[in-house]
């Protein structure tokens, strides 16, 4: 593997030798690209360069690199730029990554190796090759590998074989691999430090994560290349906000998205809809969106809709809306094979549609049948897709489900080698094969989707939501968990998959609230509702032939206990929002895993039944039927408890594990000292993120401390602000303020304060009163200061 001959061009270096090449790049500081070719010189004609690759995760626009430096070390290669360095051995090919002007050493590959590609007697003989190029890196004792997608099992993926194939699985399991959502994107934590390691490949790949080999981490993949990605921290929130900057920030979401959603496979008409949004309004349950399945859809055609089943689609979407529900209809990418139907029609004659390896349509079976796939792989069916969202928008529909887009086929009309409910790895997408463009087929369809909103209703914020992904997802969609089960289980599952779906790229991931398949109990749909305070949204949804799990199907206490939990969700709203627009710039997510912010405890990297909304509220829902107690751990800092989002003069100072009291109507929350959290009054839906009225809980620590909130119109163009309330320690007494970015708004703002010492006297507020620990005031209007004195 002697790589002897090197040559800069542009801000690239290539390396190359008989038979291998690799290009370095940086093309961002913080992030340093290496393509490994083995074998290139039989897999390319422009051999020793590599041919020009598109991805699918890089976003658009991305500059032509940082300008770099390159030093020969007798047989070493060092190649600078962007803060990092990579030191080549030309021997052996095997490379590491070090800070710039440091030896620490960020990544370390020990080895990569390929095969180069084989004639192919005959069609029907063809075999493939899933492990044509390998790559090899050191996994350290000690190492942690957070993200890699969807995935089931402990936040920590070390130990685990994980392959890259995204899958319609119906159940998962506890074990299940691989699922819906491929991202091989990992943060690897150690002693505190951390960084990342992306390979962008859409071929599917597998990655033995320190598995079969104790010290490797290895991938491998089908395709002839390694595109490799190392992403400088130090913290686990620099990597993330490092592999945004390469692949995409998420939009910001329409706040109605973040309030509560009934959805179920059965709503076969408008009527049923009727029914449900009257169920909720008459006890007095928050709703702000009901999805709708397939059977809204004549004979499963995609874009159209059931004259029988929902007759005037544009007067029930403005009939709901009047009650503060959206309607979010399911759109799959299956189309149905019938003479006559446009949509169909359409794709054959603009040459659409994904074809089998010897050129003809492919045709398979989905919920149509016979149905074909359009090729969103090309950007003239991107662009064709994006048209049909005309029918949406003209009806007033502001978001949609994109779902079967794995892409998922139950049976093939001529039956080629899968793997899998998917299409043969042999279908070809323009030049491309299924095996190279399977993972990434639902990207496109996303982005066609919120293309088709800007085209036709650029004054809206769509809420784009699809079942499957590839890396760069973030930009056009965000996720669910698929489809789950009514399981304790699965309810636990929840919380570590929708964490590395966040510490993959992905801020706002949710599960189906309540389990999509088996029957639910009231226990287990109030625990679920409690769970899901900090999912980045609340879907109810169930699937046809289980138990009706609308929240009154189970009675009391259950309803009444739902209800408080779907309250407590809208007085978090503010709070939530903020997280959201947080997501947009900096790629935190809204649920975060204690190890995002807690890097170097090993207690809170294994903790997987807790969570954080930001960095100062901690979320432990109990998850196992008939528990009144559970064991909570806090991280470093003093930690108050909140349960209920109220005031409480209980503190624990962490690190500490503690035993939580949980009767069924409580969810333990703790408030960390340094933080305030904006309340506002819970509403039967959502309306404007103004937030007329506020009341912030803060818990100040020996410095004080800072809250923040958003708010804007909650829909269209993002041209909000954030206000704060600050509370600093001077001279003896807590000084408080209120601050903006810009004029501060008028509104009521309320503040409880926790584990304050004896109050002496409180000047400048309007009203207060104290006692107990407690203190509560009304902030004065404009940018007046309150001084709180203590006494001596």
């Amino acid at each position: 593997m002697r790589l002897a001959q090197w040559a800069q061009e542009d801000a690239a270096v290539r390396v190359w030798g008989e038979t291998d090449a690799l290009e370095v790049s940086v093309p961002l500081p913080g992030i340093l690209r290496v393509r490994v070719a083995p074998e290139a010189r039989a897999g390319t004609l422009s051999f020793p360069r590599l041919a020009a690759k598109r991805s699918f995760a890089v976003r658009p626009g991305l500059p032509s690199g940082q300008t770099l430096d390159v030093q020969e070390e007798g047989e070493t290669l060092r190649v600078t730029g962007g803060g990092l360095s990579l030191h080549l051995d030309r021997r052996t090919g095997a490379w590491r990554v070090t800070g710039d002007g440091t030896e620490t050493e960020l990544a370390r590959v020990l080895g990569w190796q390929g095969e180069a590609p084989t004639a192919r007697p005959a069609l029907d003989a063809e075999r493939f090759n899933l492990r044509r190029s390998r790559l090899s890196l050191s996994a350290p004792d000690g190492a942690a590998y957070l993200g890699f997608g969807e995935r089931v099992g402990p936040l920590d993926k070390r130990g685990m074989q994980l392959t890259f194939w995204n899958t319609d699985c119906f159940p998962h399991h506890t074990e299940t691999d691989p699922l819906y959502v491929s991202v091989p994107f990992t943060t690897v934590l150690r002693d505190g430090q951390a960084h990342g390691v992306f390979v962008d490949e859409t071929w599917r790949m597998t990655a033995d994560v320190a598995r079969s080999h104790p010290h490797e981490l290895r991938f491998a993949s089908a395709g002839p290349e390694l595109d490799v990605y190392v992403l400088a921290g130090p913290h686990p929130a620099d990597v993330l906000r490092r592999y945004a900057d390469l692949t995409g920030y998420a939009p910001m979401p329409p706040l109605w998205a973040l309030g509560a959603a009934q959805s179920r496979w059965g709503y076969r008409t408008a009527d049923d809809l009727r029914a449900v949004i009257a169920g909720y309004r008459e006890r007095d349950l928050p709703l702000d969106s009901v999805y709708v399945d397939i059977d809204y859809m004549d004979a499963y055609k995609v874009w159209t809709v059931s004259g029988a089943g929902f007759g005037d689609l544009k007067a029930f979407v403005q009939e709901a809306a009047a009650q503060g529900v959206q309607l979010v209809p399911i759109i799959d990418p299956g189309v149905k094979v019938e003479a006559g139907y446009d949509v169909y029609e359409e794709a054959v004659a603009g040459d659409h549609l994904v074809r089998t390896v010897r050129g003809d349509i492919l045709v398979g079976e989905v919920w149509p049948d016979p149905a074909v796939f359009p090729d969103f792989t090309r950007p003239e069916v991107v662009a064709w897709w994006a048209g049909r969202h005309k029918m949406f928008t003209d009806a007033g529909i502001r978001g949609q489900w994109n779902d079967m887009n794995e892409p998922a086929c139950f049976s093939l009309a001529q039956p080629r080698e899968t793997e899998g409910k998917t299409l043969p790895y042999d279908a070809r997408h323009g030049q491309r094969s299924h095996l190279e463009m399977h993972n990434v087929y639902a990207n496109p369809m996303s982005e066609a989707s919120r293309a088709g909103y800007a085209r036709f209703a650029p004054e809206i914020r769509p809420w784009i939501l699809s079942r499957s992904g590839y890396a760069g997802l973030q930009r056009h969609a965000t996720v669910w968990t698929g489809d789950n089960t009514a399981t304790w289980s699965h309810l636990a599952l929840s919380l570590p998959m929708i964490g590395g779906l966040g510490l993959s790229g992905l801020p706002f991931a949710a599960a189906d609230v309540g389990g999509f398949g088996g029957d639910t109990t009231g226990e287990l749909l109030v625990r679920w509702y409690q769970a899901a305070l900090g999912y980045a949204f609340v879907r109810n949804h169930s699937a046809l032939g289980t138990a009706d799990q609308e929240p009154w199907r189970f009675g009391e206490p259950f309803t009444g206990l739902i209800r408080a939990a779907l309250e407590e969700r809208y007085r978090l709203l503010p709070h939530l929002y903020t997280l959201a627009h947080t997501a947009t710039h900096t790629a935190l997510p809204v649920l975060r895993p204690l190890a995002l912010h807690h890097p170097a405890d090993e207690d809170a990297l294994r903790e997987d039944g807790e969570y954080l909304l930001g960095e100062g509220l901690l979320v432990a829902p109990v998850m196992a039927a008939g528990h009144r107690k559970r064991r909570v751990y806090l991280p470093a800092g003093r930690w108050a408890a909140v349960s209920h989002l109220s005031a409480s003069t209980t503190v624990h100072d962490g690190p500490v594990h503690l035993v939580a009291d949980a009767p069924l109507d409580t969810l333990p929350l703790y408030l960390k000292a340094g933080h305030a959290l904006p309340l506002t009054d819970p509403t039967p839906h959502t309306g404007e993120a103004h937030w007329p009225r506020l009341t912030w809980l803060a818990h100040p620590d020996e410095t004080g401390f800072v809250g923040q909130v958003y708010g804007d119109a909650g829909d269209g163009p993002v041209t909000g602000q954030l206000t704060r309330v600050v509370g600093e320690w001077r001279d003896g007494a807590l000084h408080l303020r209120r601050e903006a970015d810009g004029p501060l708004p008028d509104r009521t703002e309320e503040l409880q304060l926790i584990g304050l010492p004896p109050v002496r006297e409180v000047q400048g507020a309007a009203d207060f009163t104290h006692g107990d620990g407690l203190l509560r005031l009304t902030l004065p209007g404009g940018a007046g200061e309150v001084r709180v004195v203590l006494k001596d």
